[in-house]
């Protein structure tokens, strides 16, 4: 009985990160009106403050402000071959 207890913990588990490696957002900060887009959003500590690495550039950004949106895989890859930066 303990065994199948784990084993669903570990299948509930690894189900749980693979659903979470599909999610592609779109983050707009409405002071500036830029948008990124990133796979992983983090909490920056701070009352609903964001923390995300670019995919276009790279860059890691905190937004004390942002504007999420769940985005398809399509939409994603789309935005990030039109926005590639020059390699420098």
């Amino acid at each position: 009985m303990k065994t199948y207890l784990v084993t669903g913990l570990i299948l509930c588990g690894v189900a749980l990160v693979l659903s979470g490696c599909s999610s592609h957002y779109r983050v707009t900060d409405p002071a500036s009106g830029k948008t990124y887009y990133t796979t992983k959003i983090d909490s920056a500590g701070r009352a609903g403050a964001v923390k995300l690495k670019d995919e276009k550039t790279g860059n890691t950004v905190t937004l004390q402000s942002s504007e999420v949106k769940e985005i398809s895989e399509d939409e994603y890859e789309a935005a990030l071959k039109a926005g590639t930066p020059a390699p420098k």
